[in-house]
C-alpha cells in the first residue's frame, strides 16, 4: 500500500509541475508608425531630447534606432495640445505629473506654459498606457492629450 501512495504522490506532483511549465503567451500588437517618422529629427526635437536626456542622449536615444523612432512618434503624432474653453469635466492637472528627471536631475517645469514650446518628454506621462490620457494645464484652458501607441491599428 505504501508504494501505491508514493506512486500516486509522485504522479500528482509530476502533473502539477508539468502544468506549471506551460507558457501562457499573450499576443503582442505591432505598433504602426505614421509616415512622418521617416524624416530626420528636427532641431526643436533634438533640443527637447537634450533637455531631458542631457549627456546620455547619444547612448540612450540616438544610438538606438527604435528609440529614435518612438521619440519621433511621441513628439509628432501622440501628444496634442488643445485649447478647449468651458470644459467642465475634471482632468488631472499638469502640475500633478512628476518630472522625468532620471538623466537631468536639475530639470524644472516651465515658468509659463506655451503650446509652442511645450516639451512633453519632461514629464512622466505614461506613453505606453492603453487608452487616451488627458491633462489640464494649471490655470488655463489648455489640455494635453496623450494618444495611445496603438492608435493606428
Amino acid at each position: 500500500m505504501k508504494p501505491n501512495i508514493l506512486y500516486l504522490t509522485f504522479f500528482a506532483f509530476f502533473c502539477f509541475k508539468s502544468h506549471s511549465q506551460i507558457k501562457k503567451s499573450h499576443p503582442t500588437t505591432q505598433i504602426v508608425f505614421n509616415s512622418n517618422t521617416s524624416s530626420e529629427l528636427t532641431s526643436n526635437e533634438i533640443n527637447n531630447l537634450k533637455t531631458v536626456y542631457g549627456a546620455a542622449l547619444k547612448t540612450e536615444i540616438l544610438d538606438r534606432p527604435t528609440r529614435v523612432l518612438a521619440m519621433k512618434e511621441i513628439l509628432r503624432n501622440r501628444v496634442v495640445v488643445k485649447k478647449i474653453p468651458n470644459l467642465d469635466k475634471p482632468y488631472p492637472m499638469l502640475s500633478e505629473v512628476s518630472l522625468f528627471d532620471v538623466f537631468v536631475p536639475e530639470i524644472t517645469r516651465d515658468a509659463a506654459f506655451s503650446p509652442l514650446t511645450f516639451n512633453p518628454l519632461k514629464y512622466n506621462f505614461e506613453f505606453h498606457k492603453a487608452g487616451f490620457q488627458t491633462f489640464r494645464v494649471d490655470g488655463s484652458n489648455y489640455y494635453i492629450i496623450i494618444i495611445p501607441q496603438h492608435y493606428n491599428n
